[in-house]
């Protein structure tokens, strides 16, 4: 059997399952086909522009109908969540956070907000999120609960909790992450950036931890210009993200007092508009994406030397980027199927660096990241846009 990877065919594998275009075809774009010009343009024609305005609780209104959270607190963007649900639930200057090294940057800068340290662990090949197996495997070896709270015996600062990322859409071993939670005395926040739109075993992603972020990005399943959100069935912390999230202003008709240190970080009405009018279209959205990647998937599988990245059984994916795993005998071939693409017209992207390989983390502790290192090897994004279905 001929194992060898053929780029030519690649490409034109997936020229096929893409509609023809004299233009370059992006890695993922946002669509507008609804209400969106006619949302934006009350907030224009009444003036309702800014923070204050009926758009950004239909908005939040919106997303805890659809994901199930009873609370969705919408915020400027995914960073701005994160640092608040790591605040939420309790990280202070010098604690750590187990993050994956195969994630955006803004997973690791959120914790550097707060002045915690990311303690970066390895991934699963499964999933491509962070391995729960190899983060047990190191806090057996190098942690201990004392007094209900985990220490790094090797830093001897606290692990203040655990922060997964659903890489591209695709959710963690959620499971797995729960009973390690339990065991070792950690919240657990959900980075759900991607996955808007993803359930595991029925449920939506965001429903399972403390507290989870979501990002609303142009390059997002769907757009606010920026944004995010985060959600939580804690009312009580629910009012707190709200509360920290508003300048920690005490509510009042014209007194500005403020009982802590607060974040400018709610999200204007306009932008909140664009989203009440993406949230409508998200079920076709998710419709089209499904069937891009089942048409990939078809066309990619006798392609010798990678895989199409598909979801597990208790997965229902949102598909938000589509990737190609190239085996290992093709991994140094990487970097020409990527040229090859783009210049045929095909946007199409490696994973992030591993944030332990960039210099603002490189002192940063971490575990084996083996498994990491090679997926970045071997990841490739493919376009992924809803107008590509």
């Amino acid at each position: 059997m001929n194992n060898t990877l053929d780029i030519d065919a690649l490409v034109a594998r997936i020229k096929a399952v893409l509609p023809e275009s004299s233009e370059p075809i992006a890695l993922h774009e946002p669509r507008f086909q609804g209400n969106e010009w006619a949302y934006v343009k009350n907030c224009i024609d009444t003036g309702w522009v800014s923070t204050v305005g009926t758009y950004v609780n239909r908005f939040e209104q919106s997303l805890s109908e659809y994901t199930g959270a009873k609370h969705a607190i919408a915020v400027v963007n995914g960073t701005a969540a994160l640092h608040i649900c790591l605040l939420l639930v309790g990280v202070e200057r010098g604690d750590e956070v187990v993050v994956p090294s195969l994630t955006f940057v803004a997973t690791a800068n959120a914790i550097s907000y707060c002045g915690a340290v990311p303690l970066f662990a390895d991934s699963d090949k499964a999933t491509l999120g962070m391995s729960a197996a190899k983060v047990d495997e190191f806090l057996v070896n190098h942690a201990e609960v004392r007094g209900g709270v985990c220490f790094n015996r090797q830093t001897g600062r606290r692990i203040a909790a655990l922060m997964p990322m659903h890489t591209f859409g695709q959710p963690v071993d959620i499971d797995a992450f729960l009973a390690l939670a339990d065991k070792w005395k950690l919240p657990l926040i959900e980075d759900a950036a991607e996955s808007l739109g993803t359930s595991y075993r029925g449920v939506h992603t965001g429903n399972f931890g403390i507290v989870s972020a979501l990002s609303f990005n142009g390059n997002k399943i769907i757009t606010t210009g920026g944004g995010g959100a985060i959600l939580t069935n804690n009312e009580a912390l629910a009012k707190r993200a709200k509360h920290l999230t508003t300048t920690a202003r005490v509510p009042h008709k014209w007194s500005f007092v403020h009982d802590e240190v607060g974040y400018n970080y709610r999200l204007p009405n306009i932008n909140a508009a664009l989203g009440c009018a993406q949230m409508e279209l998200l079920p076709e959205f998710l419709e089209r994406k499904r069937q891009l990647a089942a048409r990939y998937e078809k066309a990619l599988k006798d392609v010798a030397g990678l895989r199409f990245f598909v979801e597990r059984d208790e997965v229902h994916s949102n598909y938000w980027l589509n990737t190609i795993l190239l085996d290992q005998q093709s991994m140094d071939h990487r970097d020409h199927v990527l040229e090859k693409l783009n210049i045929s017209g095909l946007m199409a992207r490696p994973a992030w660096v591993l944030m332990h390989k960039l210099p603002i983390f490189a002192e940063a502790p971490r575990m084996d990241l083996s498994v990491a290192e090679a997926l970045e090897k071997s990841i490739i994004n493919i376009p992924s846009s809803v107008i590509l279905s």
